[in-house]
């Protein structure tokens, strides 16, 4: 029989972070450093916003944006928090961020079409450009210069089917952030080039030492960027899918379409929680971000100063929640040294490679999760270490 599956799709790669998770969830006493997952428990006024709306009797779709309440808040939050300017009308409630990047992607790409992806990046992007008919087009960022885009790099990359740019900051995995200096500076390769940029921002409130900049917030850039965000990781929501698109009028309708006919609306019960989450305010006495910010910056610290104290070159990330080892020192690649590591200590780390061929030599750790889990997992790495320099592991 003649197979039915579309090219685009068998010739995607599964994905390198779910196959150590199925492994994880089924090995006693392992200690999994992969998911990218918040370890806190949404608040509770959030959760009881949600139970509350149930028990109303708000369960019919709501308007295909989502909650006129929920967008304007969303309006409110972007420019009050970050000085990005979206009205309610130009945004769309998602299934997480993830139906986000989807949409923009199958939006924006016609066959052929180049997008220029940060290399090392999340990986869902490559697949969703491809799926879409576009061409990704990866950009290397180097540790050296804190796995930032440069202007030099962008303008390296781009050829005439270039069309797009997507702006992974905070970055998973490395966790690398630009500033507002370093984003002015690829603006002008950017309007040289007319390229729209796609500024996947999920991991905004999670910085350290400064306030996330938002490059839709620079002179003339709202009018060529697509901006993503959603609930999932600041406010621990990541099981409620609920995230949201912010896009130019042209580019917006077009989202609007595809979402309209692939999803019809994002889940009542976690918009109503969604409300919830932001209602309280927008000034820096957010305080259960805060308080998780506080507590994920502990981790940081711990989780860097162990990696580079056992040899292993560690950047040292200013957002979300990982970091980026190197293991060349120990003459293995990130693959390498993720498989060994699971089957001698059972402690899951995520192979680089996973997030684009820059991460040849490097593993993501995860540290959302307790001290408590670090401290052991820790302990575990430094023996494989070890017995690794000492040549005799497995």
């Amino acid at each position: 029989m003649r197979s039915f599956v579309n090219q685009r799709a068998a010739e995607l790669k599964p994905s390198g972070i779910r196959k150590f998770f199925d492994i994880v969830s089924e090995m006693k006493d392992a200690i999994s450093l992969g998911v990218g997952e918040p370890d806190f428990i949404t608040p509770w006024h959030i959760r009881n916003a949600a139970v509350k709306s149930i028990q109303r009797g708000y369960t019919q779709y709501t308007g295909n944006r989502g909650l006129p309440v929920l967008r304007e808040l969303i309006s409110r939050y972007l420019f009050e928090r970050f000085a990005a300017e979206y009205p309610a009308e130009h945004i769309i409630v998602t299934v997480g961020a993830s139906e986000a990047i989807d949409l923009v992607m199958r939006a924006v790409c016609d066959a052929g079409d180049e997008i220029l992806v940060p290399d090392p990046g999340y990986v869902s992007y490559s697949p969703c450009v491809r799926l879409a008919g576009g061409v990704p087009v990866h950009v290397p960022c180097v540790q050296d210069n804190g796995f930032i885009l440069t202007p030099q790099q962008l303008e390296r990359c781009i050829t005439p089917r270039t069309k797009a740019l997507l702006l992974p900051y905070p970055n998973n995995p490395t966790g690398g952030i630009m500033t507002r200096e370093q984003l002015e500076a690829i603006v002008p390769v950017i309007e040289k080039h007319d390229l729209l940029v796609i500024s996947d921002e999920i991991y905004a409130e999670l910085t350290y030492g400064g306030r996330h900049v938002s490059i839709a917030a620079l002179p003339g850039m709202k009018e060529r960027t697509v901006l993503i965000n959603g609930f999932s990781k600041a406010f621990a929501m990541t099981g409620w899918r609920i995230g949201f698109v912010c896009a130019p009028p042209e580019l917006d309708a077009a989202l609007f379409k595809i979402h309209q006919y692939a999803i019809m609306c994002a889940p009542g019960a976690s918009q109503y929680a969604a409300i919830e989450g932001l209602k309280d305010g927008f000034t820096d006495n957010f305080s259960v971000v805060e308080s998780m910010r506080e507590e994920y910056d502990k981790r940081r610290r711990f989780m860097t100063r162990f990696f580079n104290e056992n040899g292993l070159p560690c950047f040292e990330p200013r957002g979300a929640f990982y970091v980026y080892p190197s293991t060349a020192s120990l003459g293995v690649t990130g693959e390498e040294f993720a498989n060994g590591l699971l089957r001698a200590e059972k402690v899951a780390v995520v192979p680089g490679d996973a997030f684009g061929d820059a991460g040849k030599f490097h593993v993501r750790c995860s540290y959302a999760t307790s001290m408590a889990n670090l401290d052991t997992a820790t302990g575990r790495i430094a023996d494989y270490v070890k017995k690794l320099r000492a040549g005799k592991a497995e």
